[in-house]
């Protein structure tokens, strides 16, 4: 994400001395700043505005597929990973950013699982293996799920979290809301949710970047459908009877 700032600052023909006065701070902070030392959430966002981009905009910026990056799996890509929860995990946990590592400390699973998933990724094109026990994802984060197989087991592993969630209770995190929208408003809600999703991917990472606490793993749900109205309608009327 911090290239894609320097690119677009580049662009705009701001130089470190003139980021630097509009921000009234020596240019050696700019210069921290741009290598993301002491680079806050706010800052971030002040640095993208000033280059002419939201948040958002920088976060796709960054994920622009690079010429080995595609932003689709195959069908046969997508039903494997579908058919494997633990090379779907592993793959996932790949894909946010974070350390393959993260899932043997943080799901226990053995090491020489983990490892094994990582082979048959590498061998489905999915993430290349590189020395050292780095790896690299072939596919952009803000991937494209097909309504089957991925999302199937989205019915099956992941729904079934947030039907259980008690949403009256003290620490529950979420937010609800009804609209009335033509087919236009309705799309334009569409496109709203997925830059939600480039906004959350951007504060992941900026907080893997910068926070020294304890990290933790949230399942984020961003929804939306046609309302129901029968059960209400039929509430009202028996009240009104």
């Amino acid at each position: 994400m911090l290239d894609a700032l320097r690119r677009a600052l580049r662009r705009r023909a701001l130089r470190i001395g003139d980021v630097a006065q509009h921000f009234s701070v020596g240019e050696a902070s700019i210069k921290r700043w741009l290598k993301g030392d002491g680079l806050t959430l706010a800052r971030l966002e002040s640095l993208a505005a000033l280059a002419g981009l939201t948040l958002a905009e920088l976060a796709q910026a960054a994920e622009a597929p690079a010429d080995h990056m595609r932003r689709e799996l195959t069908l046969a890509q997508e039903k494997a990973l579908s058919d494997d929860d633990l090379l779907s995990l592993v793959f996932i946990v790949i894909l946010a950013g974070e350390a393959w590592q993260d899932v043997i400390t943080d799901f226990g699973v053995p090491p020489p699982a983990v490892e094994a998933a990582l082979n048959r990724l590498d061998k489905l094109a999915l993430i290349d293996l590189l020395p050292g026990g780095r790896v690299r994802p072939l596919i952009v984060r803000d991937i494209i799920w097909r309504k089957a197989p991925m999302r199937a087991q989205f019915e099956a592993r992941m729904k079934p979290q947030f039907l259980a969630m008690d949403f009256s209770a003290p620490d529950a995190v979420y937010a609800s809301d009804v609209y009335k929208l033509s087919d236009r408003g309705a799309a334009m809600l569409a496109e709203l949710l997925e830059k939600h999703r480039r906004e959350l991917q951007a504060l992941a990472a900026e907080d893997r970047r910068t926070s020294r606490l304890a990290r933790r793993w949230h399942a984020v749900l961003t929804a939306a459908r046609a309302l129901d109205t029968s059960g209400l309608r039929q509430a009202l009327t028996t009240k009104r009877g």
